[in-house]
């Protein structure tokens, strides 16, 4: 006997509704079957190279297979971590106050406090990173002497040797480049190298300015490109060795080396402006380049979508990309450092979203995949520690020598006894094996997530 259309539309749709209902049915611990996990095994980073059991956005894999992790030290210093996959050892490799010879005791705000740059890996196995200022303490506020914050300096790390190099402050106080009543000098907030032509890229924070570093010409310092840039954004080089970063404005800056001209171009996604597109309110771009050196992935902090970006149009004309939608449905967003693009061309972003599942309170911290060849989104799941004994939480928090306490409230447990990050994913990578490795602060935190 022949189906009609109806029967058969009808049939479909009793076959969706049965698998949506399915997919709402507890599993183990009542946990719904739609809530998966990403489990991880979590290491402590070493406290002593934090005060607030944090870090950014600074996470890289060196040529060498072994993981950097930059910390926050505040008042005190800022250091580089280094992680063997093998060995599950940590040491530090760079402290910032030694390499660049300030004061080892404690200076308070005018200390090194961070290493936030999102680590850059050369060619050469070389790992570029740079230091900026943390927060006045509310003892420095309550005093009303606040030392003063001079600068952060461009550093670089070679495991092949492991020789730090100091290369200097971008923009220090009384650099004429700073406005007549500059109270500090400028922090680093980004460092990228082309190697190839002796180039280092540097973006200074709090203004954002775009810098410009000739290795072969140190003597001339650091130059400023001109545009000024969106809160703390990164430089991509393109297969054409042009550089380029996203402006104030969410326009395109770039800078082509052969020619020694900047330009702004557009930025037109789905045909509309892209300050159109996102709004008034979305902030910190985070972009990364595919293999193809010109295509693009970008995503914001607060914006559940990611975009696709072609980098490869002529100076001059308007970028142009599209929304490849939302990462995942959910209120609330945030997403850091996190968007990653593996050898196999896949995309990876870590993004938190309210947890409406009824399942627990809290976020939920989900690790998604774009795959370009089949333009699709998948959910991998929610961050998920299967080593909850790692830290002990059942104690009192630590104390800083200073007295100040340690936080320990970065984690809360779902209805199952799932230890899962609560507040956010500082930065996230994805090794050259697939491993996946993410920060997470209280206590700071590195994950790995074995390949899937």
């Amino acid at each position: 006997m022949r189906t009609t259309p109806s029967v058969l539309g009808a049939a479909i749709v009793l076959l969706i509704s049965r698998a949506v209902m399915a997919a709402d049915q507890p599993g183990a611990g009542g946990r719904p079957q739609s809530l998966k996990y990403a489990w991880a095994k979590a290491y402590h980073i070493p406290p002593e190279t934090t005060t607030e059991e944090s870090g950014y956005f600074a996470l890289c894999e060196g040529k060498n297979g072994k993981i950097y992790v930059g910390s926050a030290a505040y008042g005190r210093n800022s250091y580089l971590v280094e992680f063997d996959p093998a060995t599950e050892k940590m040491r530090v490799v760079l402290d910032t106050h030694k390499l660049v010879g300030l004061p080892l005791e404690p200076t308070g705000y005018a200390s090194q406090a961070k290493i936030h740059t999102r680590n850059f890996v050369g060619p050469s196995g070389v790992i570029y990173v740079g230091s900026k200022q943390g927060y006045p303490s509310p003892k420095e506020k309550e005093a009303g002497k606040i030392p003063t914050y001079r600068g952060g300096y461009v550093m670089t790390y070679d495991p092949a040797t492991d020789e730090a190099k100091n290369l200097g402050m971008p923009m220090p106080l009384g650099d004429k480049r700073l406005p007549a009543d500059a109270k500090e000098g400028e922090g680093v907030i980004d460092v990228v190298a082309d190697e190839a032509r002796g180039l280092i890229y540097v973006i200074t924070c709090e203004s954002e300015h775009w810098m410009l570093f000739d290795t072969k010409h140190p003597e001339k310092g650091y130059r400023a490109l001109g545009p000024t840039l969106r809160d703390q954004p990164n430089t991509l080089i393109d297969r054409e060795g042009r550089a380029a970063a996203i402006t104030h404005d969410y326009r395109v800056a770039r800078y082509q080396p052969d020619i020694d001209k900047v330009t702004v171009d557009e930025l037109v996604v789905d045909g509309k402006p892209f300050r159109e597109v996102i709004g008034p309110d979305a902030v910190h771009p985070d972009w990364r380049l595919a293999a193809d050196g010109r295509t693009a992935y970008l995503q914001l902090l607060n914006d559940l979508r990611m975009f696709q970006i072609d980098l490869g149009v002529e100076a001059g004309k308007p970028v142009t990309g599209r929304s490849l939608g939302p990462r995942i449905n959910g209120k609330h967003p945030d997403s850091r450092g996190s968007i990653s693009i593996a050898t196999d061309g896949t995309v990876y972003s870590a993004i938190r979203i309210d947890n409406e599942t009824g399942f627990g309170t809290g976020y939920l911290h989900h690790l998604v995949r774009y795959d370009p060849r089949g333009n699709h989104m998948d959910d991998l799941g929610v961050f998920a520690v299967k080593n909850p004994d790692f830290f002990n939480f059942k104690l009192p928090p630590a104390k800083n020598p200073d007295g100040s306490l340690r936080p320990i409230h970065g984690y809360h447990t779902l209805p199952d006894g799932t230890l899962t990050p609560l507040h956010v994913i500082l930065a996230m990578i994805v090794a050259r094996d697939g491993t996946v490795y993410a920060t997470t602060l209280y206590p700071f935190t590195l994950l790995r997530i074995p390949p899937s």
